[in-house]
């Protein structure tokens, strides 16, 4: 069997790229080992959300997700930044950024992940020229000039001018390319949730500093008419296994008491899950007829919504080097292009989002204090706050 692309992973990135290069005509063979799981109550699901910044959002109009997307998302207008690093947990330095200080629009909007498989697996299904294979995953790449073929788990094979990886941070592609990455692991993991609180959120993002990493809220749409937000909780790994094995009475009142009760005594409204933190990046985001993209090619620990912002940056520099490059999609002069023109932001940003969150890990006292001074003087300078912002949309590199 031929195809023009294959794509190697079905998480949300994937599936954005079968979506992508679908709406440009290409015929696409996407695959993924493990169906995806669309329902938010179902075991498995991705209770993480992803906050799309304007590019990425004007990225999925362009190629036809938003319109299934817009009513569900809730609109991010403010960013705000808080040190709790004080002795007690309480808010000592606030500062907060408004989109409407560099843009009519929102800085981003936020959806459940769950959703967006839900509604991106749809959108295939109902393009011709694209297939979604489910519970099959690619196992091996053969490559020569002209065409890569790549095996599958049900042991098939298939023939194509482009494999795009994006099937996570441990890509069987890339290790099939033989590609090596650069990873720094920080004793760190993530706990994610939904939760309810009394006073509303009013389309706030909020992220605590206090030690173990950021706490942060990002607004949902309300849940049975109270208010409601997605959390991320960053922690030293036995700490977050603690965390993880309190019942529920325990667990809600440590992360209001870590919340510094800023939106009033937290409820749990959803399951818990964990991960481990990370930072990683490829030494290239290219071989022989393959594109890194995504957690193949990037790992950022969750600060600032860069992670899945980036992985659309890659597909939308990808797409549009696959414009110039005529019939031969994947050829060598185009994947060349591609890891010239991403690698340099990529590896930029991984460094400075590695920074940021080892700054929000400090425990030691005196070192929390200056990180407050710090983050008092900075974000108080309006020519620094605003160029933060247009950094924190992808405007230039960091």
């Amino acid at each position: 069997m031929t195809f023009d692309i294959v794509v190697s992973g079905g998480g949300i990135a994937g599936l954005a790229a079968a979506a992508a290069f679908g709406a440009d005509g290409y015929s696409v063979l996407c695959l993924d080992p493990a169906p995806p799981v669309t329902d938010r109550n179902a075991v498995g699901a991705d209770l993480r959300t992803t906050a799309f910044l304007q590019p990425a959002q004007a990225f999925l109009d362009d190629i036809g997700l938003w319109a299934r997307l817009a009513d569900h998302a809730m609109p991010l207008q403010v960013m705000r930044i808080v040190d709790a690093g004080g002795e007690e947990a309480k808010a000592r330095v606030t500062k907060e950024f408004n989109a409407s200080d560099i843009s009519d629009l929102p800085f981003g909007w936020n959806l459940p992940n769950w959703l967006l498989r839900r509604e991106f697996v749809a959108h295939l299904d109902e393009m011709k020229n694209v297939t979604f294979r489910a519970g099959t995953g690619t196992t091996s790449l053969f490559t020569r000039e002209a065409e890569a073929r790549v095996g599958l788990s049900d042991g098939t094979k298939v023939r194509c001018k482009l494999v795009i990886a994006a099937d996570g941070r441990n890509s069987p592609m890339r290790a099939a390319a033989g590609i090596d990455v650069e990873t720094t692991r920080f004793g760190q993991k993530a706990l994610a949730f939904a939760v309810t609180h009394p006073i509303p959120h009013e389309n706030v993002s909020t992220e605590i500093h206090r030690t173990g990493g950021p706490f942060t809220f990002v607004p949902l749409p309300d849940l049975d008419g109270r208010p409601s937000s997605a959390i991320v909780w960053m922690e030293e790994g036995p700490n977050a296994e603690a965390l993880m094995a309190l019942d529920t009475d325990a667990f809600e009142e440590a992360m209001t008491t870590r919340s510094c009760s800023l939106f009033g005594p937290l409820t749990l409204a959803s399951r818990r899950t964990i991960w481990p933190i990370i930072s990683q990046h490829a030494d290239r985001l290219s071989g022989e007829r393959l594109a890194l993209v995504a957690e193949a090619a990037h790992v950022v620990p969750p600060i600032g919504a860069q992670g899945l912002n980036m992985s659309l940056k890659d597909l939308s520099v990808l797409r549009e080097l696959a414009r110039q490059s005529g019939e031969d999609i994947g050829d060598r002069k185009m994947l060349d292009a591609y890891h010239q023109k991403r690698i340099v932001d990529i590896r930029a940003r991984v460094t400075g989002i590695t920074l940021l969150n080892r700054t929000s890990m400090l425990s030691a006292q005196p070192l929390r204090d200056i990180r407050a001074k710090g983050l008092d003087v900075l974000y108080t300078l309006k020519p620094v706050r605003k160029t933060l912002m247009q950094l924190g949309l992808g405007a230039r590199g960091v």
